[in-house]
């Protein structure tokens, strides 16, 4: 299998329980609930979403022709002590995030998370799953290690989800025009109801990737 990456860098965790937490980010391109091309943004089943995912021209992104060519350069990366950490993201990564690439991954020594909108089945090998689920889509991963709910979402309120099987909630203020009223928002639902924590997006206050 071809793997595809937007980018491929090394940063801080910036969401969730890993927040501050060195790490390898691969993002992977590609999404099954946009094309992300503007043009087809009113049409998809997320609208909201501010990541660029198309291509492979990104910083470290590329085509790798086999999982250990990818996993090899992900471990070139990791310059640091310590237990190596990988985010797999999107896009979709589990379009493309495989069996063997989670092989490879461990092989090289990486810890492997999964940011996934929960759409599609996770395969086995993976320690720590995340989803972000998102309105009006068919949710089938109802289970893993955080949830993190981009707060607010028309048909897709906190209630809906809280009984899924998480060890941990979050909700994530959606960013753009709204995003001080909804961060307020965010808080006070967060104070309200203790399942939930606030995820704030701490690489965006910071200035870094």
């Amino acid at each position: 299998m071809t793997y595809s990456v937007k980018e491929l860098y090394v940063t801080l965790q910036g969401e969730g329980c890993h927040t501050g937490r060195p790490a390898v980010f691969c993002r992977f391109t590609g999404c099954n609930l946009w094309s992300g091309r503007e043009q087809d943004r009113p049409t998809a089943s997320c609208r909201f979403c501010d990541t660029d995912f198309v291509g492979t021209d990104g910083e470290g992104g590329g085509q790798f022709d086999t999982a250990r060519d990818l996993a090899e350069t992900v471990a070139s990366m990791w310059s640091g002590d310590g237990h190596p950490f990988v985010v797999c993201t999107g896009g979709e990564p589990l379009l493309q995030l495989d069996i063997m690439l989670i092989e490879e991954l461990r092989i090289v020594g990486f810890e492997i998370a999964v940011e996934t909108n929960g759409t599609l089945p996770v395969p086995p090998g993976i320690d720590w799953v995340c989803v972000s689920p998102k309105a009006n889509t068919d949710v089938i991963v109802r289970n893993g290690d955080e949830l993190k709910l981009v707060y607010p979402q028309e048909g897709l309120a906190p209630e809906m989800v809280s009984d899924w099987n998480f060890n941990h909630f979050f909700l994530q203020p959606m960013d753009g025009p709204g995003i001080d009223e909804h961060r307020a928002s965010a808080i006070e639902y967060c104070i309200q109801h203790s399942q939930w924590s606030l995820s704030a997006q701490m690489h965006k206050f910071v200035g870094i990737r």
